[in-house]
């Protein structure tokens, strides 16, 4: 089986990826500790800077791992059936919490991760926000992954050179960190932390509503593919 990838879908996907609520949450900690331990806005841009560089390059070569052990699978319609129906499932879970947030299994960090988080953040320094920014991108994944997954699954089956296949995830994971560097960017400006913490918290079953709606669309997208109903040309 092989389909092609439309722009469109790439973007829409990052775009919905983007908001998640966990990767926003987590860089509005980060800022908060920075700025309650110092009023060095330098220092935090700095320190925010590298540590959203380093979430940007560890979902990067996640995606190319990803990418390398799809294709060697070799089995694209089983495959793109079980991601279609796993990522159906993560849009449903989405969806529950903009009803009845928090109640059974929702996609967020373990709090002990967020305890370690909260620690290191304490102390950061510019070389250890590498390691940090490393660390939430690994551990956000089950939180933020629905999305790559499906895409990275769609661009393993297409038949595009593995040089645009790379292309796709640069510019994926660029529009994914992209309202962190705005936070960042905005905290920096003059904005206040506790005004973007208050908007995420208001926004945040919305957030996982459309997140949750776009995921099943995708899963869908998915098995559709996988069974041959419809194809998408290159855009």
């Amino acid at each position: 089986m092989a389909v092609n990838v439309t722009w469109p879908v790439i973007i829409t996907t990052a775009l919905v990826d983007s908001i998640n609520p966990c990767a926003i949450g987590v860089l509005i900690l980060l800022i908060s500790t920075l700025l309650a331990m110092s009023h060095d806005k330098k220092r935090m841009l700095a320190v925010g800077s590298i540590y959203i560089a380093a979430i940007y390059i560890v979902y990067f070569l996640a995606g190319i791992g990803l990418l390398l052990f799809i294709q060697r699978l070799n089995i694209a319609q089983p495959l793109s059936i079980f991601v279609g129906s796993l990522v159906i499932i993560l849009g449903l879970i989405e969806i529950k919490d903009f009803f009845w947030y928090g109640k059974g299994i929702s996609l967020r960090i373990s709090p002990r991760y967020v305890k370690y988080i909260e620690k290191h953040a304490k102390n950061v320094t510019t070389l250890s926000a590498i390691i940090l920014g490393a660390f939430v991108a690994a551990v956000e994944l089950p939180c933020t992954g629905g999305p790559y997954l499906a895409i990275t699954t769609w661009i393993a089956q297409s038949e595009i050179l593995p040089l645009k296949a790379l292309y796709y995830l640069l510019v994926y994971n660029f529009i994914f960190i992209l309202p962190l560097l705005i936070i960042l960017a905005l905290v920096y400006f003059g904005v206040k932390v506790q005004e973007i913490k208050k908007w995420k918290q208001e926004h945040r079953r919305w957030m996982r509503l459309f997140i949750g709606i776009i995921l099943i669309a995708l899963g869908v997208l998915l098995i559709l593919i996988a069974y041959n109903v419809i194809t998408f040309s290159l855009s």
